[in-house]
């Protein structure tokens, strides 16, 4: 991973500010433990959130050493309009699964027929705002290759429940998915897969329903060093890249994303 060089560099303990994608926090969260017992001059401080609204707090001047995002298009933004030199590297993976209500009959096979339904509320995430709701927009379209309209359909009836700047969110140590299903907002809610399984950890009669393979969307995953971060923050980034941190992203259902360059 490119990065310039710091005027940090010399410094003994030093803070590593992570801005990271909401769908990250479990995974992250342990990842940054690991590195902090390898590296006991380092503390990273967390700060998750949707991609996007996280690049534009970046834009505005808060100060972030690593951000990691779920798509590429925010962080190589960044690298666009100067904020950083520093290279995008796609770090993990992920893909979409449907999140349905207790009751709701439907399989990988149905699933289109069931969105489609007037009467089956689907929920979303914010697109711009929050990666997760453009993927499943990005599913949307891919609908209209099978099923003529559909695009217009499923984007006119989506339920934008999450990620937007106003959007309501879950009390502290609730899972945002179990408590919009738990609250009846949706009967079925397109979101990342590790979202998924999480919200039925905590809510077990939510059922989790594979995309098909003609609607499979997969999520690339971007990571980038920010303009003037000490040299423990390249290292948290080299970590989160290499097998340890990798073997925690991939232990949360994440997908491996590119091997390093060092």
């Amino acid at each position: 991973m490119k990065q310039r060089r710091s005027n940090c560099e010399g410094s003994k303990a030093e803070t590593v500010r992570l801005y990271a994608a909401g769908s990250l926090r479990a995974a992250l969260t342990v990842v940054a433990r690991a590195f902090e017992e390898k590296q006991p001059s380092a503390r990273i401080e967390l700060e998750f959130g949707a991609s996007g609204l996280l690049r534009e707090r970046i834009e505005k001047g808060e100060l972030a050493h690593v951000f990691a995002s779920a798509d590429v298009s925010h962080p190589a933004k960044l690298t666009a309009d100067g904020v950083t030199d520093s290279e995008v590297v796609v770090f993990a993976r992920n893909e979409l699964c449907a999140l349905a209500r207790e009751g709701l009959n439907v399989t990988p096979s149905t699933l289109l027929d069931t969105m489609l339904d007037p009467m089956v509320r689907v929920g979303t995430s914010t697109p711009k705002a929050d990666p997760s709701g453009d993927y499943a927009f990005a599913l949307f379209a891919k609908a209209d290759t099978i099923r003529r309209g559909a695009k217009a359909i499923l984007e006119g009836k989506a339920l934008q429940l999450t990620g937007g700047p106003t959007s309501s969110k879950a009390p502290a140590g609730i899972n945002q998915y179990a408590w919009v299903m738990s609250g009846a907002k949706a009967d079925l809610f397109v979101t990342y897969c590790t979202n998924a399984r999480l919200a039925a950890s905590e809510l077990p009669e939510l059922k989790i329903v594979n995309i098909p393979p003609e609607l499979k969307i997969v999520a690339d995953y971007g990571l980038v060093v920010l303009e003037n971060a000490p040299p423990a923050a390249v290292e948290f980034a080299r970590f989160i890249l290499r097998d340890e941190g990798q073997s925690i992203l991939t232990s949360y259902g994440f997908g491996r994303g590119d091997p390093p360059d060092d």
